[in-house]
């Protein structure tokens, strides 16, 4: 599952389904779900029972956070400890944020010199 802040931005939402979608195609996991923490559905709470009720036992909670912070160190820890505690037998596990990543660098750098001439 991919999760981000959520916004009141129906645009700054789809941006985590293409995202989702781009996992997806690469066939890492078998399901991808997204969710945002507050301000638009779906929730993390009603993603979690979406990959239960489709046979998942183990979820995985990426975080679409660049840097860590309250949300991504404590809020979201929290709501995927409680997600978990209404699934006995589910294994939830949280990713840490992007933060400091060869990944995030070349992606840096791109947009960078797509800029240029």
């Amino acid at each position: 599952m991919l999760v981000d802040h959520g916004s009141k931005v129906a645009e700054a939402n789809r941006l985590l389904e293409e995202v989702a979608g781009r996992v997806r195609a690469r066939g890492a996991w078998p399901l991808v779900r997204t969710a945002h923490m507050e301000l638009a559905p779906p929730t993390l709470a009603e993603a979690v029972e979406a990959c239960v009720a489709e046979g998942a036992t183990e979820v995985t909670i990426a975080q679409y956070f660049l840097s860590p912070g309250r949300h991504s160190t404590a809020d979201i820890p929290r709501m995927a400890r409680d997600a978990a505690a209404r699934h006995p037998g589910v294994t939830v596990r949280v990713s840490e944020p992007l933060g400091v990543h060869d990944g995030i660098v070349d992606a840096l750098l791109d947009r960078a010199r797509e800029t240029s001439p």
